[in-house]
């Protein structure tokens, strides 16, 4: 959550840090601000609302303020406006920092600042750190540094945040040191990026990729000093370290809209060649196997595992929960799905030969990385799923596999999921090969997923059928998502992204739960998608789509192409190609978020910045 970039260089940073932000809006649009320095005065100018709000608040940028740092904000403590916006300065004017993440004491630092004189102007708990920093750079107990190769910023900027209970990513500067960046990090992302002369820090590559590609991850508890004269990265308690410099694994062009009027339909209309490249080199089509190098050398315990667990969050969630059927179905093996929030505050059972899959587009989304923190504490071992090549899970996990699809821009994540969908399901046929699966199977199941993006593509030429079932549909503020077997996750999916981005209340149920209660919310008219493709359970959700049509409701269907039978069940059809019932969730899913696409657009919201929702969670 929240967007923070800051430059250094030779060039004048406030249109830096405004295009980063831009870049960076999707992580948070509720406020914005930079502060930029010139010479021993620091120039503040920050506002609610979007970039573009702030932008136009902005003077011509001035040649010789060549430092600076940015925020956009997506709220927790305190409301969305200028007062609390970012950049946070201490109660001297001195220090200015810009924040992502939650300080968790923030409140008995707060009462103990108040106590030494610090004032403060926001509801905010950023400006905790900046007062605690401020205080501690003006009153250093009668102290000089302790270290002889810190400056007393440095040093202040080390104390407070040993301090500190919570995550942060910061960027910093201080009037007194008029040509010095300081990054920090702790539970939020920070990458520091290499150019000519120039640096650029920020929580996501996409603020970057414009300027360099040669980039440093921070790890937490570690700090950045940058000055003119290079940069050096350290331990909050002033242990140096050396960084290994990464490459940057995607172009501007997979940030830009490209001729689509949001990222989301762009990425969704992505899904076909990003599950390609997913797919690429991975499946073995002469020797009937999956090849996911990533985890090559953890194939024996995998295969050995008991049990499994994956944690997510919402959409992952989803993906994951997809992939617990797949692997019971195809290996054998006790899986279970639980949202990563729940379990790490749980006293969960992990058990030897238990392995814990973590899946997360970002690689940042704090609670799943918790749950990874704690599975990794009881001995088990982890493996990654994630998009984000150098993301702290990818780092934290011991294996992993990335999805490879390239960045995803819009809240409402698409080309991910199905691109997590499509790892699990090669997982779940590997595990299933080395475990009891015949060659002929394996070989089966392989060459269909092969087919995947391919059928994903005739159901992309669906869209304007889709919309015009949108048009009918939209103006309903209650719809029910029901499917069974491996579509009730996509059920869930389909409900999920109708609320992210037309803020419809829909609920997704497993369609034979339907009469335990949710039957009671059918009205006249109220729409319910079902997910009706042939499968093993075909009869069953055809009686519950008759249970549907008696009570008035309109059932919005998707079947499989050439299914005449169910169309006498359907007020509206969405028919899609057939596809084995295992693997048909990659595909189901695509009308669903199309569907919600167009809903959103019809109902006049903004699709790739939904209200109150950020792309990556990195705070809880």
């Amino acid at each position: 959550m929240c967007g923070i970039v800051a430059y250094l260089g030779n060039q004048p940073a406030q249109p830096i840090l405004i295009e980063g932000l831009k870049r960076l809006e999707y992580r948070g649009y509720d406020s914005a601000g930079v502060g930029l320095i010139n010479d021993h005065t620091l120039n503040i100018t920050k506002s609610s609302g979007r970039i573009s709000v702030l932008e136009s608040m902005l003077a011509k940028p001035n040649p010789v303020e060549i430092l600076g740092i940015g925020h956009t904000r997506w709220a927790t403590h305190g409301e969305p406006n200028t007062i609390n916006a970012h950049p946070h300065l201490d109660y001297t004017g001195k220090i200015a920092l810009a924040h992502n993440g939650i300080i968790e004491n923030y409140t008995a630092l707060k009462t103990f600042l108040i106590g030494k004189g610090c004032t403060f102007q926001s509801q905010t708990d950023t400006e905790v750190i900046a007062n605690l920093i401020g205080y501690l750079y003006s009153n250093p107990d009668g102290k000089d540094c302790p270290h002889e190769n810190l400056n007393r910023f440095e040093w202040a900027v080390q104390h407070a945040l040993n301090e500190l209970v919570g995550t942060y990513g910061l960027a910093l500067v201080c009037t007194d040191f008029p040509d010095m960046l300081i990054g920090a990090k702790k539970g939020s992302p920070l990458i520091l990026g290499l150019g000519k002369n120039e640096y650029i820090i920020a929580s996501d590559a996409a603020a970057i990729v414009q300027h360099t590609t040669q980039v440093i991850y921070l790890s937490d508890n570690e700090m950045v000093t940058i000055t003119p004269k290079g940069f050096s990265t350290k331990t909050i308690d002033n242990i140096e370290i050396h960084k290994e410099m990464k490459q940057l694994e995607f172009s501007l062009d997979a940030i830009e809209l490209d001729g689509f009027g949001h990222f989301m339909l762009k990425e969704i209309c992505e899904q076909p060649k990003a599950l390609t490249t997913c797919l690429g080199g991975r499946l073995d089509m002469r020797d009937n196997r999956i090849i996911l190098g990533g985890i090559s050398n953890y194939w024996r315990e995998i295969t050995r595992a008991k049990r499994i667990i994956i944690n997510a969050c919402g959409t992952a969630w989803h993906a994951g929960l997809i992939g617990e059927f797949l692997i019971e179905q195809l290996a054998r093996i006790n899986t279970e799905t639980q949202y990563a929030s729940e379990f790490r505050y749980r006293n969960p059972i992990i058990e030897d030969n238990t392995i814990i899959i973590a899946i997360s587009q970002s690689g940042e989304t704090a609670d799943t990385l918790a749950a990874v923190e704690q599975a990794k504490e009881r001995g088990a071992l982890t493996l990654g799923i994630v998009n984000v090549v150098g993301s702290t899970i990818a780092r934290t996990t011991d294996t992993g596999v990335y999805l490879r699809v390239g960045p995803e821009i819009g809240v409402a994540s698409t080309k991910a999921f199905t691109a997590q969908v499509a790892v699990l399901a090669m997982l779940a046929i590997e595990l299933g090969r080395r475990r009891h699966l015949g060659s002929e199977q394996a070989k089966f199941y392989i060459d269909e997923l092969s087919k995947i993006p391919s059928k994903i593509e005739q159901v992309l030429a669906l869209s304007e059928d889709i919309k015009k079932i949108a048009e009918a549909t939209c103006e309903r503020e209650n719809w029910l998502f029901l499917g069974r077997g491996f579509n009730y996750p996509v059920a869930l999916e389909g409900a999920l992204k109708l609320k992210e981005i037309s803020y419809i209340h829909a609920e997704g149920l497993p369609a034979a739960e339907m009469k335990h209660g949710p039957i009671a919310l059918i009205n006249n008219g109220m729409p319910a998608v079902f997910i009706a493709t042939r499968c093993s359970q075909y009869e069953k959700i055809i009686g519950n789509i008759e249970e549907v049509r008696a009570r008035g409701g309109r059932t919005i269907v998707v079947a499989n192409q050439g299914d005449e039978n169910i169309k006498q069940y359907a007020d509206f059809l969405i028919p899609v190609p057939e596809v084995p019932e295992e693997l048909q969730p990659m595909v189901t899913v695509v009308p669903l978020q199309i569907l919600a696409y167009h809903a959103a657009v019809l109902r006049g919201h903004d699709v790739d910045k939904p209200r109150n929702l950020a792309k990556s969670v990195t705070v809880e």
